[in-house]
């Protein structure tokens, strides 16, 4: 059965892994990757020259108004039957800063922006392009568990407050600093669990939405923007975890989530996939008061580019 995929954060990681295996397991797939600047051009040559299916749009994840662009290029190709069917969409890109003061465009903190409000707007902009059974996979995170088992004290657990402060800048404590950054990610993923409950209670039936989490996976390029020794320890000391139960290699996580993608990983609408398997999320990321609040924040914060 034909069918597009679009996927964010395909150029590279644990995305680049997935989209590989998606093409090579999916033959009918056509994959198209979002990506900023001659990236998405480069790997939509790369993937395809097997013969699969590839191509690209180009969008800036950190600029609603360039999601924005990006989707309806997308509705448009769909409607003109230069796509398959919608069945899949991966919001798989990620951010993570050093500090939670980078504020995007729209006077959003980048990493809110990037890893909730880029994924909240492709979802409600291709809602009703997708043909059912469609598959959306959203990547998470075991860092918003905040605990020292899920990620060894590298990353604070989630701080949750409003979310018309948690979208600005500043909203942790030591903003400046690197604990700021990564308390300002492990929330955002928080935020983006109670998306994917509010997802499966709203979207039309057939339509399933999973929240994926990869685990640790060193080297991926997160924390491109970390300082010198950070950056070190991730490429040369932290891959050997690896060989550990306390880290996912890039081959491995990149599997699992283009069988989460596939559905060979069997996983009912509004469930949390650790690795390979279903699994609960945090005990703090089942509360229907926030996804309700957060549903109607991100839904202002987007407006402008849906109504």
């Amino acid at each position: 059965m034909q069918s597009t995929i679009v996927m964010t954060g395909a150029t590279r990681g644990i995305g680049r892994v997935a989209a590989e295996r998606i093409l090579r397991e999916s033959p009918d797939a056509h994959l198209l990757a979002v990506a900023r600047g001659s990236a998405g051009a480069r790997s939509a040559a790369e993937l395809g020259a097997g013969g699969h299916a590839v191509s690209h749009v180009e969008a800036d994840l950190g600029s609603l108004a360039s999601v924005y662009s990006a989707a309806v290029e997308i509705r448009d190709r769909l409607d003109r039957g230069e796509l398959p069917p919608l069945r899949g969409f991966v919001g798989n890109a990620g951010l993570q800063h050093t500090n939670a003061l980078t504020e995007g465009p729209d006077g959003f903190e980048s990493t809110f922006t990037v890893n909730v409000l880029a994924n909240h707007l492709f979802v409600r902009l291709l809602e009703d392009r997708f043909a059912a059974p469609a598959r959306i996979v959203i990547t998470a995170s075991d860092t918003h568990f905040g605990d020292f088992r899920h990620n060894m004290g590298m990353v604070p657990g989630p701080v949750w407050r409003s979310p018309e402060v948690l979208a600005r800048t500043g909203a942790f404590a030591k903003p400046d600093r690197a604990a700021g950054g990564r308390t300002a990610y492990s929330t955002s993923k928080l935020a983006a669990i109670y998306l994917v409950h509010e997802y499966a209670r709203r979207l039309q039936a057939r339509i399933d939405v999973v929240a994926y989490n990869p685990g640790f996976v060193p080297g991926t390029g997160l924390a491109r923007d970390a300082g010198a020794l950070a950056r070190f320890a991730m490429r040369r000391i932290l891959p050997v975890m690896t060989l550990t139960p306390f880290a996912t290699s890039r081959r491995a996580a990149g599997r699992h989530l283009a069988d989460v993608v596939l559905g060979t990983t069997r996983a009912p609408t509004g469930s949390y996939v650790d690795r390979g398997r279903v699994a609960r999320s945090s005990q703090e990321s089942y509360d229907p008061r926030r996804e309700g609040e957060l549903w109607d924040a991100v839904e202002r914060f987007t407006a402008a580019y849906t109504a």
